[in-house]
This record gives structure tokens, C-alpha cells and sequence, in this order.
């Protein structure tokens, strides 16, 4: 029997967070000839969604946690924002603040259904300069670019992944990172889904053998690269790392997603354990000069099995579970970006091992 007692768990249909039905993802890219940067946001459904936070890394640049505390007054928020640009980045947040007050979304504060203040919490990575550019990052207009992505997409549409959005200047360790995501139905029917920017300054990538560390004891074993492979792996790392001289400022960002029926209280245990996933596929993680976020989200679609006290348990499982799979299908959708500035250039898993096999 799967987690929930009532048959297997499998992956959702589309492998995404967008498998909980309701939540749309949108990206958005920073323009211009010198900009590596953008911002991706995940759009609540109307109503909203009951919201969580833990953060683990010891530099984090965030907007409007405080908010997300089980003890304070906000219950359900309509967004959030994951985006580069470090705490400058932040400004995105503004346009997807701005794009709900519009449509009358947010916190009612007046007696006009108008009177409104949307609670957007965000989170930032640093990408700074990685275009060559370091006055290229997200603004307002790039948050309501990427809102508006979201908000054009139909219901459960795919997600793009790799270097979009606020993964477009990601890095993990010398490897390009970027954006991934996964989901699980759990045997009860409650979906669970995870979207990752992965932007490490830990490496995703045992040394020993070249295998990304998130793949050991998945369902399928990983295929190990060639010696020869492996060798020439490590000599073009050692040289993007001797040719990069900027310090290893960096920070990975998650919203995990679920239909469930949760309180705050626990839709903040479910965002602490997600990190979990992310300790199982990036090393070392939590770093000082990381601001490893997560945030979960819950829409309240489906109760937990009231018989079962400890319900709670397959979901917090599937949030690392997933977390874990989307950090791999995040380093295997990256592509290598070549930059024409000293440190800028981050070649791809797939450059340095081969073609991507199907994700776990």
C-alpha cells in the first residue's frame, strides 16, 4: 500500500507543482544584452491559499514572511514571488502586489470590495552580474511580467524548467542550475507538489562518482558516468572555478504545494521538512552565504483522513520526496551559459556528462 493506506502513491500527471489543482506558474525574464536574471511566481487561486515558511540559510533576502507566522493576522495569501537579483530583486514583488490590487485581491481593509492589500511573500537569490551586467536585475515590471505569465496559462499546464525565470541566473556550485519541479499523488487522492530554483553554493554533483547526489535511492538506480567521463568533468570545473572570481554568494528557493485541507501550524511543518529534500541533493547546504527558503502553500481542496492523527506524515514525506526530484530535474534541464565577462560562463550537467536521461 502507498503513503495514506489507500493504494500507491505516483507521480502526478504532468510532474509539476501545477499537478495541485489551482496553482499556475509563471516566468519572467530580465531584458537586455548583459542580463542573466528573472523572476518566477506561483499564483494562488482565487480566494487564495493558506501559506507557510521556513527559512534555513543563514542570508536570506525575503518580503513579507513575518506574515506567514501561524500567530499573526494574515490566513491565505494569492501569491508568491521566487526571484534573482538579490534583495534588489525584491522590487518584483511590487508588480505582482500591483497586478492583484488591480483584480481586487488581497486582504479586505475597508468596506469597498476595491479596499484591498495583497500580501505577497517573496524571496530572493543572488545572481548579480552573472550577465555581466550588475544593474540587470528584476524590477516591478519583471513581477508583473511574471504574474501575468502565470495568470495566462491554463489550468495544470506544464512548467517550463532549466534557466527560466528566476533560474535564469542560477548557479549550483560551478554547475549552471535553474528551475525544476515534481509532484506526487499520494494513495489517499491529496496531491503534493514542489518547484525549486536551485542556485547552491554547494555542489549538487558527487565528486567521487559524478552522480547527482538526489538520484541515490530513487526507484531507479543512477548510471554512473564513465571514468573518463567523470575526469574530464572535474577539470572543467576546477577551471570555471579558477576563472570565477566571484564570492560563492548564492541561495535556493522552494514553494511546496498541496491540495490538503491544512492549518497554518501545519503547512509551516510541511515547509520545514521540504527541506529535508533539499539536504538529500545539495552538499553542503544552509550555508551562511546561503538564504535557503521553502514556502508551502495548501488550497484546502481535500480533508485529511480524520481517523488517521498522523495523516499529516505522508504529506510531510512527499514535500522532501519531491523537493529532492525537482533539484535533479532542475540540473538536468539547465543548459550551460558561455558569458563574455571573467566568471559569467557555468557549463551544464548535461555539457560536462552527456544528453539527460529520462527524470527519476
Amino acid at each position: 500500500m502507498g503513503p495514506g493506506g489507500s493504494g500507491p502513491a505516483s507521480s502526478g500527471p504532468l510532474d509539476a507543482l501545477t499537478d495541485v489543482a489551482g496553482l499556475r506558474v509563471g516566468h519572467a525574464r530580465v531584458a537586455g544584452a548583459g542580463a542573466l536574471s528573472g523572476t518566477t511566481v506561483v499564483l494562488a487561486p482565487e480566494g487564495g491559499a493558506i501559506a507557510a515558511v521556513d527559512v534555513r540559510g543563514g542570508g536570506p533576502g525575503t518580503r513579507e514572511t513575518d506574515a506567514l507566522d501561524p500567530r499573526n493576522l494574515v490566513q491565505r495569501v494569492d501569491a508568491v514571488v521566487l526571484t534573482g537579483g538579490s534583495a534588489y530583486g525584491l522590487d518584483a514583488a511590487s508588480g505582482v502586489m500591483a497586478w492583484l490590487e488591480e483584480r481586487g485581491r488581497g486582504v479586505r481593509v475597508g468596506p469597498d470590495p476595491a479596499q484591498v492589500v495583497p500580501v505577497v511573500p517573496a524571496a530572493c537569490l543572488f545572481d548579480l552580474g552573472r550577465g555581466g551586467d550588475w544593474r540587470a536585475r528584476p524590477d516591478a515590471s519583471t513581477g508583473r511580467a511574471a504574474v501575468e505569465d502565470a495568470a495566462g496559462t491554463e489550468p495544470g499546464a506544464p512548467v517550463l524548467e532549466g534557466g527560466v525565470g528566476a533560474g535564469t541566473g542560477a548557479v549550483a556550485g560551478q554547475l549552471k542550475g535553474g528551475v525544476g519541479t515534481a509532484s506526487v499523488r499520494l494513495g489517499s487522492g491529496i496531491t503534493v507538489g514542489a518547484l525549486v530554483v536551485v542556485n547552491a553554493a554547494g555542489s549538487v554533483v558527487d565528486p567521487r562518482t559524478g552522480v547527482l547526489y538526489g538520484e541515490y535511492g530513487a526507484d531507479v538506480p543512477p548510471l554512473i558516468p564513465a571514468p573518463e567521463v567523470h575526469r574530464a568533468a572535474l577539470r572543467r570545473l576546477a577551471e570555471t572555478r579558477e576563472a570565477d572570481a566571484a564570492p560563492p554568494l548564492n541561495t535556493t528557493l522552494a514553494v511546496v504545494g498541496t491540495d490538503a485541507e491544512l492549518t497554518r501550524a501545519q503547512a509551516q511543518k510541511l515547509a520545514g521538512t521540504a527541506h529535508d529534500g533539499l539536504a538529500r541533493a545539495i552538499r553542503p547546504v544552509h550555508l551562511l552565504t546561503d538564504g535557503d527558503t521553502v514556502f508551502a502553500l495548501a488550497t484546502g481542496a481535500r480533508p485529511l483522513d480524520p481517523q488517521n492523527p498522523v495523516a499529516l506524515n505522508d504529506l510531510l514525506a512527499a514535500g522532501a520526496d519531491c523537493l529532492t526530484r525537482a533539484v535533479v530535474k532542475a540540473v538536468r534541464a539547465a543548459r550551460g551559459t558561455m558569458g563574455r565577462h571573467r566568471g559569467t560562463g557555468h557549463p551544464s550537467y548535461a555539457d560536462l556528462y552527456g544528453r539527460p536521461r529520462p527524470p527519476v
